[in-house]
């Protein structure tokens, strides 16, 4: 099995509102051995920064777009990720993620993505029915595959089903990325079992996680995202989230929290010290 070329094998996983372009290069400089980008569509025109050159995932019901996508993006990244384990409601709603299970379209997508990259390809997957149709497939066209051992019922609720994720990794012939309930204390033990492991919802407003795990010398402050977030043109709304995560375990987070609420722009968002 080749192994990627990153520096280690904690990576940030993909999460939506959370992975903008700030908060995921904050993660790479705290040690972070890959970034993932949130979902995008690639019927999407919209202009993505992609400075960390991280992996770029993709959600998609259909083949249409993919390939104008990639020839604009692939050499401005890491490699590709298809998204076959969102349980978002929206996902439901228009069937992409753990809720498109047609083995037919889904190869489509991955052999096309598959013919316009030699960067690294995976799909990432929950616990399934067809998990098991799934990984031939990744083991056909892909070079990795990223699990959550959840179904898309459970969404982020309950337990991860360990036994699950561990005979998966026995029956693949690829690397396998596990993600789920990640952390700084236990990471080393799922090191043991998988390649590569993903830290989703502890690095949210905590990107020193990273630094904790790979001994990387890096202090957190808000004030390095929000320098980045103002370079990349970030929406308020967006800023204004990430500064309400960034205050969690600081002390008098809650009242700091309370009067972020009622800001209305950054102006007053910077005159709130934290």
């Amino acid at each position: 099995m080749k192994r990627l070329s990153c520096k280690n094998p904690i990576f940030l996983a993909p999460m939506e509102e959370v992975n903008d372009p700030a908060f995921r290069i904050l993660c790479k400089k705290a040690g972070a051995g890959l970034t993932y980008t949130p979902l995008n569509s690639p019927l999407s025109k919209k202009k993505l920064i992609l400075k960390d050159k991280p992996v770029l995932q993709i959600f998609a019901t259909e083949t249409r777009g993919i390939e104008d996508f990639m020839k604009r993006h692939d050499s401005k990244v890491f490699g590709w990720d298809f998204n076959l384990g969102c349980p978002a409601t929206t996902a439901k709603k228009h069937g992409f993620g753990a809720y498109l299970e047609d083995l037919t379209i889904i190869e489509g997508i991955i052999g096309l993505m598959r013919k316009h990259t030699k960067k690294p390809l995976s799909i990432k997957i929950r616990k399934s029915t067809i998990a098991n149709d799934l990984l031939k497939l990744a083991e056909k066209y892909c070079d990795l595959i990223s699990i959550h051992p959840r179904t898309k019922a459970q969404g982020y609720s309950g337990e991860p089903d360990l036994i699950w994720a561990k005979k998966f990794k026995k029956k693949s012939k690829i690397p396998v990325i596990y993600s789920g309930n990640v952390d700084e204390k236990n990471y080393e033990s799922f090191l043991k079992i998988f390649d590569y492991v993903m830290i989703g919802r502890k690095a949210i407003g905590h990107p020193e996680i990273f630094a904790k795990i790979t001994k990387t010398k890096y202090k957190k402050t808000f004030k390095d995202y929000l320098k980045l977030a103002e370079k990349f043109d970030l929406p308020f709304r967006q800023i204004k989230f990430q500064a309400m995560q960034f205050t969690k375990g600081n002390r008098g987070s809650r009242q700091l929290r309370a009067k972020m609420i009622q800001v209305k722009s950054l102006e007053e968002l910077k005159k709130i010290s934290f």
